[in-house]
């Protein structure tokens, strides 16, 4: 089984290439390396991948059109996970042409080189931010999803809609994972739990939006990994959609127990022995007070719900912050 992971550097796509790594997969990694974030912290994580004899990386950057066709013409892939994004709601207000070259060019790109050499299934990331301020809880992926409040929101939305496209109209099937607030060890330092963290450890004051007035579907990384392999390996049909019959599908994977905001803040201080400093400040522009996951068709499907508790993964991602930067300092 050959596997093409794009995003192989970031938080979910390096977790996801040692666990294919591990059952003995081929993988062929790609990265752009971008400085949205620490890129020493993904350089380490390529670090842990490359003595791998079955893995192979390129840097590429997936908005680069002939770099795309070309890497699809010389492999041939199974299966394509797509982790690569620009990340971030709060950054899309002030880069949004980012937002545009990865995740609407690049995606298109990827499309493409799918569709003209016979990938099996192709499975991408979505996000929880396209329910935008759905009041309806929990998000069902039958909901209307029609209302972003974010660029990124929006280029994810985008996502979903040109992969149905591409289902409809060449056969390609496809599935896409709305994934709620991902946290875990080696996860990405823009977000909450990672600065919460960061900050708590150093004496610094942590900054609590909408007053702390929040909820979060938090989902351990291990959870998400699990469910990325198990729906891999099970491709929709076609007829799944119900009006176009393409072989298309839209899951989310999330806890499906969201954690009021200052509770997880209690966790974290719990998990370090240490109490936190707060500046309690209003709602973002692009944020939401809520998120939580209905995943009664995911444990339909592949037999899976996430289920770790805040308590273990926070507790798992405080032990890997200190081991690593006392190496890292």
């Amino acid at each position: 089984m050959h596997v093409l992971v794009t995003g192989v550097a970031g938080f979910i796509g390096y977790h996801l290439a040692q666990r294919l790594l591990a059952e003995g997969v081929q993988v062929y990694g790609i990265d752009n390396l971008n400085e949205y974030y620490d890129v020493n912290l993904k350089k380490a994580r390529l670090g842990q991948l490359t003595p791998h004899p079955r893995f192979t990386f390129e840097f590429l950057d997936l908005s680069d059109r002939q770099a795309v066709a070309e890497l699809f013409e010389a492999q041939q892939f199974d299966y394509v996970v797509n982790l690569a994004a620009q990340a971030g709601v709060r950054y899309s207000l002030q880069n949004p042409l980012a937002y545009v070259d990865s995740n609407v060019t690049g995606f298109v790109n990827l499309l493409e080189g799918c569709r003209h050499s016979a990938v099996k299934h192709l499975v991408f990331a979505s996000s929880s931010s396209v329910y935008g301020v759905n009041p309806k809880t929990p998000f069902s992926t039958t909901d209307n999803v029609d209302h972003p409040i974010s660029l990124y929101a929006a280029s994810k939305k985008a996502n979903e809609l040109m992969a149905h496209t591409y289902s409809h109209l060449f056969q390609l099937p496809t599935t896409g994972l709305r994934f709620f607030t991902v946290y875990g060890e080696w996860g990405r330092p823009d977000m909450a739990y990672f600065k919460f963290v960061k900050a708590i450890e150093s004496g610094q004051a942590i900054d609590v939006y909408n007053y702390g007035d929040m909820q979060r579907d938090f989902t351990y990384i291990d959870d998400v990994i699990e469910g990325v392999v198990r729906v891999m390996h099970k491709p929709p049909l076609a007829g799944q959609d119900a009006l176009t019959k393409a072989a298309y599908k839209l899951y989310n994977i999330g806890n499906n127990k969201p954690v009021a905001l200052k509770r997880f803040i209690e966790v974290v201080e719990q998990a370090l022995g240490k109490e936190a400093q707060k500046n309690f400040l209003p709602m973002q522009p692009g944020d939401v007070p809520v998120t939580y996951a209905d995943v009664d068709d995911l444990m339909q499907d592949v037999g899976f719900r996430p289920d770790t508790a805040i308590e273990v993964g926070i507790e798992r991602f405080v032990r890997w912050y200190r081991d690593y930067y006392a190496s890292n300092p």
